[in-house]
Protein backbone atom coordinates (compact mmCIF):
# COMPACT_ATOMS: atom_id res chain seq x y z
CA UNK A 1 0.00 0.00 0.00
CA UNK A 2 1.13 3.48 -0.74
CA UNK A 3 2.13 5.48 2.12
CA UNK A 4 0.33 8.47 1.25
CA UNK A 5 -3.44 6.38 1.37
CA UNK A 6 -4.28 6.03 4.73
CA UNK A 7 -5.14 2.66 5.98
CA UNK A 8 -7.27 3.25 8.51
CA UNK A 9 -10.66 3.41 8.91
CA UNK A 10 -12.28 5.48 11.23
CA UNK A 11 -13.25 2.63 13.53
CA UNK A 12 -9.50 1.85 13.60
CA UNK A 13 -8.66 5.58 14.09
CA UNK A 14 -10.97 5.13 17.02
CA UNK A 15 -9.20 2.18 18.34
CA UNK A 16 -6.02 3.68 17.86
CA UNK A 17 -6.54 6.36 20.00
CA UNK A 18 -9.05 4.67 22.82
CA UNK A 19 -5.98 2.60 23.19
CA UNK A 20 -3.18 5.15 23.92
CA UNK A 21 -5.59 6.56 26.00
CA UNK A 22 -5.87 3.19 28.52
CA UNK A 23 -1.92 3.01 27.88
CA UNK A 24 -1.64 6.36 29.38
CA UNK A 25 -4.09 5.94 32.36
CA UNK A 26 -2.27 2.70 32.81
CA UNK A 27 1.46 4.15 32.88
CA UNK A 28 -0.28 7.20 35.12
CA UNK A 29 -1.64 4.99 37.95
CA UNK A 30 2.20 3.38 37.91
CA UNK A 31 1.00 -0.04 36.57
CA UNK A 32 3.99 -0.49 33.81
CA UNK A 33 4.03 0.69 30.30
CA UNK A 34 0.53 -0.12 29.34
CA UNK A 35 1.46 -1.27 26.07
CA UNK A 36 -0.83 -4.41 26.94
CA UNK A 37 -3.85 -3.30 28.35
CA UNK A 38 -4.13 -0.53 25.31
CA UNK A 39 -3.45 -3.21 22.43
CA UNK A 40 -6.14 -5.37 24.12
CA UNK A 41 -8.62 -2.12 24.40
CA UNK A 42 -7.81 -1.47 20.68
CA UNK A 43 -8.25 -5.25 19.85
CA UNK A 44 -11.83 -5.43 21.02
CA UNK A 45 -12.88 -2.05 19.71
CA UNK A 46 -10.86 -2.89 16.01
CA UNK A 47 -10.35 -6.99 15.31
CA UNK A 48 -8.47 -6.33 12.71
CA UNK A 49 -6.50 -3.77 13.69
CA UNK A 50 -3.26 -5.17 14.05
CA UNK A 51 -3.94 -6.16 10.37
CA UNK A 52 -4.43 -2.53 9.34
CA UNK A 53 -1.23 -1.05 10.84
CA UNK A 54 0.15 -3.76 9.83
CA UNK A 55 -0.51 -2.82 5.71
CA UNK A 56 1.77 -0.21 4.86
CA UNK A 57 4.77 -1.92 6.67
CA UNK A 58 7.62 -4.02 5.16
CA UNK A 59 7.51 -6.71 8.59
CA UNK A 60 9.71 -8.80 9.84
CA UNK A 61 8.63 -10.95 12.77
CA UNK A 62 11.17 -12.32 15.17
CA UNK A 63 10.32 -15.81 17.04
CA UNK A 64 12.35 -18.08 18.99
CA UNK A 65 12.87 -18.81 22.75
CA UNK A 66 15.89 -17.12 23.40
CA UNK A 67 17.47 -14.35 21.68
CA UNK A 68 14.57 -12.50 20.62
CA UNK A 69 14.24 -9.28 22.37
CA UNK A 70 17.98 -9.05 21.45
CA UNK A 71 18.03 -10.19 17.82
CA UNK A 72 14.61 -7.36 17.25
CA UNK A 73 16.57 -4.51 18.95
CA UNK A 74 19.62 -5.37 15.84
CA UNK A 75 17.32 -5.97 13.28
CA UNK A 76 15.35 -3.02 13.73
CA UNK A 77 19.45 -1.33 14.10
CA UNK A 78 20.14 -2.48 10.88
CA UNK A 79 16.94 -1.72 9.16
CA UNK A 80 17.56 1.78 10.64
CA UNK A 81 20.15 2.65 7.62
CA UNK A 82 17.00 2.38 5.17
CA UNK A 83 14.29 3.90 6.35
CA UNK A 84 12.15 4.67 9.64
CA UNK A 85 11.63 1.46 11.90
CA UNK A 86 8.87 0.84 14.21
CA UNK A 87 9.47 -1.77 16.43
CA UNK A 88 7.65 -3.79 19.94
CA UNK A 89 11.42 -3.13 21.33
CA UNK A 90 10.41 -3.92 25.21
CA UNK A 91 9.12 -7.27 24.10
CA UNK A 92 5.27 -6.67 24.72
CA UNK A 93 5.16 -9.93 21.89
CA UNK A 94 1.65 -11.09 22.07
CA UNK A 95 -0.66 -9.74 19.61
CA UNK A 96 -2.02 -6.96 22.13
CA UNK A 97 1.73 -5.74 22.67
CA UNK A 98 2.85 -5.60 19.55
CA UNK A 99 -0.73 -3.85 18.05
CA UNK A 100 0.50 -1.37 20.80
CA UNK A 101 3.77 -1.00 18.97
CA UNK A 102 2.39 -0.07 15.62
CA UNK A 103 0.10 1.96 16.70
CA UNK A 104 2.79 4.34 17.77
CA UNK A 105 4.96 4.36 14.26
CA UNK A 106 3.08 6.04 12.10
CA UNK A 107 5.75 7.30 9.74
CA UNK A 108 7.73 4.34 9.45
CA UNK A 109 8.39 1.88 6.47
CA UNK A 110 9.59 -1.15 8.61
CA UNK A 111 7.84 -2.98 11.40
CA UNK A 112 10.47 -5.02 13.43
CA UNK A 113 8.20 -7.08 15.45
CA UNK A 114 9.02 -10.06 18.17
CA UNK A 115 6.31 -12.46 18.98
CA UNK A 116 5.93 -15.09 21.60
CA UNK A 117 6.76 -18.70 19.81
CA UNK A 118 2.70 -19.39 20.65
CA UNK A 119 1.28 -16.48 18.48
CA UNK A 120 3.80 -16.49 15.93
CA UNK A 121 1.31 -18.53 12.98
CA UNK A 122 -1.92 -16.11 13.69
CA UNK A 123 0.32 -12.72 13.87
CA UNK A 124 2.11 -13.97 10.14
CA UNK A 125 -1.80 -14.59 9.07
CA UNK A 126 -2.42 -10.88 10.61
CA UNK A 127 0.75 -9.03 9.58
CA UNK A 128 1.58 -10.38 6.26
CA UNK A 129 5.65 -9.92 6.68
CA UNK A 130 8.05 -10.00 3.89
CA UNK A 131 10.65 -11.71 6.23
CA UNK A 132 9.95 -13.92 9.75
CA UNK A 133 13.99 -14.89 11.61
CA UNK A 134 13.39 -18.36 13.06
CA UNK A 135 16.28 -18.50 15.56
CA UNK A 136 16.19 -21.90 18.24
CA UNK A 137 13.20 -24.03 19.93
CA UNK A 138 14.12 -24.89 23.39
CA UNK A 139 11.97 -26.05 26.79
CA UNK A 140 10.77 -23.10 27.88
CA UNK A 141 7.38 -22.52 30.25
CA UNK A 142 6.37 -26.43 30.17
CA UNK A 143 3.39 -25.18 31.59
CA UNK A 144 1.86 -23.09 29.18
CA UNK A 145 3.92 -23.78 25.66
CA UNK A 146 3.68 -27.86 25.80
CA UNK A 147 6.49 -29.79 24.68
CA UNK A 148 8.73 -28.62 21.91
CA UNK A 149 8.15 -30.49 19.23
CA UNK A 150 4.34 -29.15 19.27
CA UNK A 151 5.88 -25.85 18.44
CA UNK A 152 7.61 -26.32 15.65
CA UNK A 153 4.89 -28.50 14.45
CA UNK A 154 2.46 -25.48 15.00
CA UNK A 155 5.37 -23.12 12.97
CA UNK A 156 5.62 -25.74 10.28
CA UNK A 157 1.99 -25.48 9.53
CA UNK A 158 0.93 -22.08 10.53
CA UNK A 159 4.11 -21.27 7.62
CA UNK A 160 3.20 -23.89 5.00
CA UNK A 161 2.92 -22.01 1.83
CA UNK A 162 4.16 -18.87 3.34
CA UNK A 163 5.57 -15.82 0.90
CA UNK A 164 7.90 -14.54 3.67
CA UNK A 165 11.16 -15.12 3.16
CA UNK A 166 12.10 -17.26 6.59
CA UNK A 167 15.59 -16.73 7.85
CA UNK A 168 16.70 -19.69 9.96
CA UNK A 169 19.16 -21.45 12.14
CA UNK A 170 20.30 -24.40 10.44
CA UNK A 171 22.24 -25.93 13.42
CA UNK A 172 18.63 -26.45 14.84
CA UNK A 173 16.91 -29.34 13.98
CA UNK A 174 13.68 -28.08 15.07
CA UNK A 175 14.03 -24.70 13.89
CA UNK A 176 14.82 -26.41 10.42
CA UNK A 177 11.96 -28.97 10.29
CA UNK A 178 9.74 -25.90 11.04
CA UNK A 179 11.07 -23.88 8.89
CA UNK A 180 11.15 -26.95 5.65
CA UNK A 181 7.31 -26.37 4.94
CA UNK A 182 8.37 -22.19 3.64
CA UNK A 183 9.04 -22.37 -0.20
CA UNK A 184 11.90 -19.55 0.38
CA UNK A 185 14.41 -19.92 3.03
CA UNK A 186 17.38 -18.70 3.95
CA UNK A 187 19.77 -20.74 6.48
CA UNK A 188 21.88 -19.53 8.46
CA UNK A 189 24.87 -21.56 10.29
CA UNK A 190 24.30 -19.26 13.93
CA UNK A 191 24.94 -22.35 16.05
CA UNK A 192 23.50 -24.25 18.89
CA UNK A 193 25.42 -24.55 23.04
CA UNK A 194 21.86 -26.73 24.36
CA UNK A 195 21.19 -29.93 22.55
CA UNK A 196 18.91 -31.61 25.07
CA UNK A 197 15.50 -30.85 22.92
CA UNK A 198 16.56 -32.43 19.78
CA UNK A 199 17.89 -35.73 20.12
CA UNK A 200 15.03 -37.31 18.38
CA UNK A 201 14.42 -36.51 14.97
CA UNK A 202 11.65 -33.73 14.36
CA UNK A 203 10.28 -35.65 11.64
CA UNK A 204 10.20 -39.40 12.32
CA UNK A 205 10.78 -40.12 15.75
CA UNK A 206 14.30 -41.74 14.98
CA UNK A 207 17.57 -40.85 16.85
CA UNK A 208 19.86 -37.97 15.78
CA UNK A 209 23.35 -38.64 14.72
CA UNK A 210 25.80 -35.87 15.38
CA UNK A 211 29.06 -36.07 14.00
CA UNK A 212 30.72 -32.86 15.11
CA UNK A 213 28.65 -29.69 14.13
CA UNK A 214 26.83 -31.76 11.53
CA UNK A 215 23.22 -33.58 12.06
CA UNK A 216 20.80 -36.08 10.52
CA UNK A 217 18.30 -38.71 11.16
CA UNK A 218 20.04 -42.16 10.29
CA UNK A 219 16.67 -43.55 9.34
CA UNK A 220 14.58 -40.72 7.34
CA UNK A 221 17.18 -39.10 5.97
CA UNK A 222 16.46 -35.64 7.68
CA UNK A 223 20.00 -33.65 8.05
CA UNK A 224 21.33 -30.06 8.13
CA UNK A 225 20.84 -27.60 5.24
CA UNK A 226 23.54 -26.33 3.64
CA UNK A 227 23.72 -22.46 5.25
CA UNK A 228 24.28 -19.73 2.83
CA UNK A 229 25.29 -17.75 5.90
CA UNK A 230 27.91 -19.00 8.79
CA UNK A 231 28.73 -17.14 12.08
CA UNK A 232 32.46 -17.77 12.09
CA UNK A 233 34.25 -16.81 15.27
CA UNK A 234 34.30 -13.31 15.39
CA UNK A 235 32.86 -12.83 11.86
CA UNK A 236 29.87 -13.66 9.46
CA UNK A 237 30.72 -15.09 6.10
CA UNK A 238 28.00 -14.06 3.60
CA UNK A 239 26.56 -16.21 0.93
CA UNK A 240 29.46 -15.33 -1.41
CA UNK A 241 31.68 -16.05 1.01
CA UNK A 242 32.91 -12.63 2.35
CA UNK A 243 33.79 -12.26 6.08
CA UNK A 244 32.44 -9.33 7.49
CA UNK A 245 33.94 -8.47 11.16
CA UNK A 246 31.03 -8.37 14.05
CA UNK A 247 31.50 -5.60 16.49
CA UNK A 248 29.21 -5.52 19.65
CA UNK A 249 28.67 -4.46 22.66
CA UNK A 250 27.03 -6.85 23.65
CA UNK A 251 28.51 -9.95 25.08
CA UNK A 252 28.72 -13.53 24.67
CA UNK A 253 28.35 -16.06 21.56
CA UNK A 254 25.22 -15.87 21.68
CA UNK A 255 24.81 -12.37 20.43
CA UNK A 256 27.12 -13.19 17.49
CA UNK A 257 24.97 -15.53 16.57
CA UNK A 258 21.73 -12.78 16.69
CA UNK A 259 23.81 -10.57 14.81
CA UNK A 260 24.53 -13.49 12.01
CA UNK A 261 20.80 -14.12 11.60
CA UNK A 262 20.28 -10.48 11.76
CA UNK A 263 22.58 -9.37 9.24
CA UNK A 264 21.05 -12.16 6.95
CA UNK A 265 17.34 -10.27 7.77
CA UNK A 266 19.17 -7.01 6.83
CA UNK A 267 20.39 -7.89 3.49
CA UNK A 268 16.86 -8.98 2.73
CA UNK A 269 16.31 -5.80 2.57
CA UNK A 270 19.03 -4.63 0.86
CA UNK A 271 21.31 -2.98 3.62
CA UNK A 272 24.88 -4.80 2.95
CA UNK A 273 26.05 -6.65 6.13
CA UNK A 274 29.26 -4.06 6.31
CA UNK A 275 26.75 -1.06 6.80
CA UNK A 276 23.87 -3.49 9.11
CA UNK A 277 26.86 -4.73 11.27
CA UNK A 278 28.04 -1.49 12.27
CA UNK A 279 24.86 0.12 13.14
CA UNK A 280 24.52 -3.33 15.92
CA UNK A 281 27.15 -1.82 17.33
CA UNK A 282 25.11 1.13 18.77
CA UNK A 283 23.15 -1.34 21.24
CA UNK A 284 24.70 -1.41 24.42
CA UNK A 285 22.25 -3.19 26.71
CA UNK A 286 18.32 -4.50 25.23
CA UNK A 287 15.06 -3.45 27.96
CA UNK A 288 18.13 -4.13 31.01
CA UNK A 289 19.96 -6.85 30.08
CA UNK A 290 23.87 -6.62 29.94
CA UNK A 291 23.83 -3.32 32.05
CA UNK A 292 25.83 -2.19 34.60
CA UNK A 293 24.36 -0.85 37.50
CA UNK A 294 25.68 0.73 40.76
CA UNK A 295 24.14 -0.25 43.85
CA UNK A 296 25.10 -0.09 47.77
CA UNK A 297 28.38 1.24 46.04
CA UNK A 298 29.34 -1.82 44.23
CA UNK A 299 28.62 -2.64 40.42
CA UNK A 300 26.15 -5.23 39.28
CA UNK A 301 25.67 -6.97 36.15
CA UNK A 302 22.24 -8.09 34.98
CA UNK A 303 21.43 -11.18 33.05
CA UNK A 304 18.91 -12.65 31.73
CA UNK A 305 18.14 -16.42 32.12
CA UNK A 306 14.80 -17.89 31.45
CA UNK A 307 15.42 -21.30 30.77
CA UNK A 308 18.36 -24.04 30.53
CA UNK A 309 19.18 -23.05 26.96
CA UNK A 310 19.64 -19.54 27.87
CA UNK A 311 21.79 -20.18 31.91
CA UNK A 312 24.27 -22.59 30.10
CA UNK A 313 24.61 -19.01 27.24
CA UNK A 314 24.27 -16.87 30.15
CA UNK A 315 26.85 -19.10 32.47
CA UNK A 316 29.70 -18.62 29.43
CA UNK A 317 29.39 -15.18 29.76
CA UNK A 318 30.30 -14.45 33.74
CA UNK A 319 33.72 -13.21 34.95
CA UNK A 320 36.05 -16.22 36.19
CA UNK A 321 35.81 -17.26 39.89
CA UNK A 322 35.86 -16.00 42.65
CA UNK A 323 33.20 -13.79 40.44
CA UNK A 324 30.33 -13.73 42.85
CA UNK A 325 27.33 -14.82 41.79
CA UNK A 326 23.54 -13.87 42.68
CA UNK A 327 20.79 -16.00 40.99
CA UNK A 328 16.85 -15.20 41.29
CA UNK A 329 14.45 -17.06 40.52
CA UNK A 330 10.38 -16.58 40.48
CA UNK A 331 7.64 -18.48 38.95
CA UNK A 332 4.64 -16.37 38.35
CA UNK A 333 2.70 -16.67 35.36
CA UNK A 334 4.71 -14.77 33.16
CA UNK A 335 7.98 -17.49 34.23
CA UNK A 336 5.73 -20.66 33.89
CA UNK A 337 5.03 -21.64 37.33
CA UNK A 338 6.76 -25.69 36.68
CA UNK A 339 10.56 -25.12 37.90
CA UNK A 340 11.44 -28.42 37.32
CA UNK A 341 13.43 -26.92 34.31
CA UNK A 342 16.25 -25.72 37.28
CA UNK A 343 17.05 -29.48 36.94
CA UNK A 344 18.00 -29.49 33.50
CA UNK A 345 20.79 -26.81 34.02
CA UNK A 346 24.31 -27.73 35.22
CA UNK A 347 24.66 -25.92 37.57
CA UNK A 348 28.52 -27.36 38.49
CA UNK A 349 29.69 -24.62 35.96
CA UNK A 350 29.73 -22.12 38.76
CA UNK A 351 31.80 -24.34 40.83
CA UNK A 352 34.24 -21.95 42.50
CA UNK A 353 31.94 -18.91 42.41
CA UNK A 354 30.62 -17.47 45.74
CA UNK A 355 26.75 -18.11 44.68
CA UNK A 356 23.56 -16.28 46.34
CA UNK A 357 20.54 -17.39 45.87
CA UNK A 358 17.22 -14.93 45.84
CA UNK A 359 13.61 -15.10 44.71
CA UNK A 360 10.31 -16.19 44.99
CA UNK A 361 11.51 -19.95 44.36
CA UNK A 362 14.88 -19.49 46.67
CA UNK A 363 14.55 -22.80 48.17
CA UNK A 364 13.72 -24.73 44.91
CA UNK A 365 17.01 -23.17 43.85
CA UNK A 366 18.92 -24.31 46.71
CA UNK A 367 17.76 -27.73 46.52
CA UNK A 368 18.99 -28.13 43.06
CA UNK A 369 22.45 -26.50 44.25
CA UNK A 370 22.92 -28.71 46.75
CA UNK A 371 22.72 -31.62 44.37
CA UNK A 372 24.77 -30.14 42.46
CA UNK A 373 27.57 -29.91 44.87
CA UNK A 374 27.74 -25.89 44.97
CA UNK A 375 28.55 -23.86 47.78
CA UNK A 376 26.04 -20.50 48.37
CA UNK A 377 24.13 -19.06 50.86
CA UNK A 378 20.00 -18.42 50.59
CA UNK A 379 19.80 -14.39 51.28
CA UNK A 380 16.15 -12.72 52.27
CA UNK A 381 16.61 -10.24 49.04
CA UNK A 382 18.89 -8.59 46.88
CA UNK A 383 20.48 -6.22 49.39
CA UNK A 384 21.31 -8.91 51.92
CA UNK A 385 22.91 -11.18 49.02
CA UNK A 386 24.87 -7.47 48.11
CA UNK A 387 26.23 -7.11 51.40
CA UNK A 388 27.58 -10.82 51.71
CA UNK A 389 28.97 -11.08 48.67
CA UNK A 390 32.83 -10.72 48.20
CA UNK A 391 34.12 -7.23 46.97
CA UNK A 392 34.62 -7.05 43.12
CA UNK A 393 31.40 -6.58 40.24
CA UNK A 394 28.79 -9.03 41.16
CA UNK A 395 27.18 -11.22 38.26
CA UNK A 396 23.14 -11.23 38.39
CA UNK A 397 21.43 -13.70 36.74
CA UNK A 398 17.70 -14.38 37.04
CA UNK A 399 14.87 -15.45 35.13
CA UNK A 400 11.79 -13.31 33.66
CA UNK A 401 10.20 -11.96 36.22
CA UNK A 402 12.70 -11.87 38.80
CA UNK A 403 14.78 -9.92 36.45
CA UNK A 404 11.96 -7.12 36.41
CA UNK A 405 11.77 -7.15 40.43
CA UNK A 406 16.15 -6.66 39.99
CA UNK A 407 15.30 -3.99 37.70
CA UNK A 408 13.40 -2.07 40.06
CA UNK A 409 15.26 -2.77 43.09
CA UNK A 410 17.98 -1.12 41.43
CA UNK A 411 16.61 2.03 39.73
CA UNK A 412 17.27 0.61 36.50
Amino acid sequence: MSGNSDPLTPRAKLAVTAGKAVAAASRAAGRGSGSVIGGRVALKLDPDLLARLAQSLDVTLVSATNGKTTTTRLIAEALGAAGPVVSNALGANMPAGITSALAGGSDAKFGVIEVDEKYLAGVARDTDPKCIALLNLSRDQLDRAAETRMLAENWREGLAGSKAVVVANADDPLVVWAASSSPNVIWVAAGQMWKDDAWSCPSCGGVMQRPGDDWFCGECGFRRPTPSWTLSGDHVLDPHGSAWPIHLQLPGRANKANAASSAAVAAVFGVPPQVALERMYRVQAVAGRYDVVQFMQRDLRLLLAKNPAGWLETFSLIDPPPTPVILSVNARGADGTDTSWLWDVDYTRLTGHPIFVVGDRKLDLAVRLEVANQHFQVCDNLDQAVQMAPPCRIEVIANYTAFQDLRRRVGN
